[in-house]
């Protein structure tokens, strides 16, 4: 299946403001890309783009005083499958982890296993270990988060969605990850397109997504706690500790969001995005 997808952005500053943007799709998918998948600005602007130490993509500007708008517009392939779920997927000792992987067990800024740690054991401790014990933690944080974008928090830690019962995806995503680290599996944040491909659309714009990640078996595997089911049509742009390292944008200034208008959506057959 073909996907469009992109998005355009407005940023208004007061003063020439240094930013960090992620926002283009994760280098692991560029084989998928269609058409070109790069970064336009309404006016001439100094950009550079490196690859942070977590893979990702990222691009470095310094926005001038006023609004400045940044788009990407592409088409991608997807295979159309829903996400897998690793039913026999084991889980690692501690001792059998690649080096790289440690970071994920630990706490981070939205992260905050020292407070989540002795629910965790003892809610999850009788699981079986590997992806029954994941699943038992999805089904958790999916009934116990009640969705709705009026409750965004960007200071919402995983404690935080877990006394409040409150939140969007990353809300869902944090607390999922928390809970995965705290009975030592790896887990990741994820940031990208879900468009709502293979289910019933939903009346509220068109927003990027939050998900997350658990390393099982060798292999990292996608887990979503807001859908707590396998979706179609996920476009990954960056993977992180938390929120923190894959914030779309970052500004050293001030800066305000104007504008915010996202796409993701399925190509039908025979027709042009």
């Amino acid at each position: 299946m073909k996907i469009h997808a992109g998005f355009t952005l407005g940023f208004e500053c007061l003063q020439p403001t240094p930013m960090l943007l992620v926002l283009n799709i994760h280098p692991s998918r560029r084989i998928d890309l269609l058409t070109e998948q790069v970064l336009t600005f309404n006016q001439a602007i100094d950009a550079w783009n490196y690859t942070d130490s977590f893979g990702n993509a990222c691009t470095r500007i310094v926005a001038p005083p006023g609004v400045t708008t940044v788009s990407s517009d592409f088409e991608i392939y997807d295979t159309g499958q829903p996400d897998i779920v690793p039913v026999d997927a084991v889980q690692h000792d501690i001792k059998d982890l690649p080096d790289e992987v440690l970071q994920f067990l630990l706490g981070s800024r939205y992260c905050d296993t020292d407070r989540m740690g002795d629910f965790a054991w003892q809610n999850f401790a009788n699981t079986p270990l590997g992806w029954p014990r994941v699943q038992a933690i999805l089904d958790f944080v999916h009934n116990h988060i009640d969705f709705d974008y009026q409750n965004a928090d960007s200071h919402r830690t995983a404690h935080g969605g877990y006394t409040d019962r409150t939140g969007v995806c990353r809300d869902f995503s944090h607390l999922a990850i928390t809970l995965c680290r705290c009975m030592n599996i790896p887990a990741r944040y994820c940031t990208g397109y879900l468009g709502d491909i293979g289910v019933p659309a939903v009346p509220d714009p068109m927003d990027f997504s939050a998900w997350s990640e658990v390393y099982l078996g060798g292999h990292w595997h996608t887990i979503d706690a807001r859908h707590n089911t396998p979706r179609i049509g996920r476009i990954l742009m960056a993977t992180g500790r938390d929120a923190t390292d894959v914030a779309l944008s970052t500004s050293f200034g001030s800066s305000t969001l104007v504008q915010f208008d996202v796409v993701t959506e399925e190509i039908e057959e025979g027709k042009a995005a």
